[in-house]
């Protein structure tokens, strides 16, 4: 696996104000950039590919949408280099109005894990009064926690902390990990 991948803790950061689509950066744990993404804009089918560096000259991941505008999407997330399919996110729809929740999905469609926001209480409040308060997941598979998600608030840059510390056994993949925060970033970032 590529180096990229082995470290138990990496920043996510999204940049708010750009006019043609988002802009995603990835640091790990030596705030070293590992991966870049610039995502256009007004695209009814979300296609995401990370990129080695801001050049963009090495593709890493694709993350695809299967569909256009739908609640409960599901984004297939593959390794550009090997064409390995590392599995699937799917966003569960009507359970996420409340408090967001993915599905993992294997590479078999078989559900895996879920990423879950920790707090209901506040997760309505960010939907109801004020999006100034930080979002916090954590993905588990097999009941097992494996990695955690928590957005710092900065009203310039979304910032999220991924942390693959309780990954020991390498239940989930890191490169479905880290797809799974540059989602969080661009889907529910967005929906306040």
């Amino acid at each position: 696996m590529n180096p990229i991948f082995t470290h138990t803790q990496y920043v996510v950061r999204k940049k708010i104000l750009t006019v043609l689509g988002a802009k995603f950066h990835i640091y790990d744990n030596n705030e070293q950039l590992v991966m870049f993404s610039q995502m256009k804009a007004f695209k009814l089918k979300e296609d995401i590919r990370l990129y080695s560096d801001e050049s963009m000259q090495q593709e890493l991941i694709t993350i695809q949408a299967r569909s256009a505008i739908d609640f409960s999407a599901t984004y297939d997330v593959v390794d550009a280099v090997t064409r390995e399919n590392l599995g699937s996110l799917r966003r569960k729809g009507m359970k996420s109005i409340l408090k967001d929740e993915w599905i993992i999905l294997n590479s078999n469609e078989q559900e895996v894990g879920l990423i879950k926001e920790d707090s209901a209480a506040l997760a309505l409040l960010r939907r109801f009064l004020t999006n100034l308060v930080p979002q916090k997941f954590h993905g588990e598979i097999d009941g097992r926690t494996v990695v955690e998600f928590q957005q710092n608030f900065n009203p310039m840059v979304s910032k999220l902390n991924v942390d693959f510390s309780a990954n020991t056994n390498k239940q989930l993949d890191p490169r479905l990990g880290l797809a799974a925060a540059v989602l969080l970033l661009a889907i529910e970032g967005n929906q306040s």
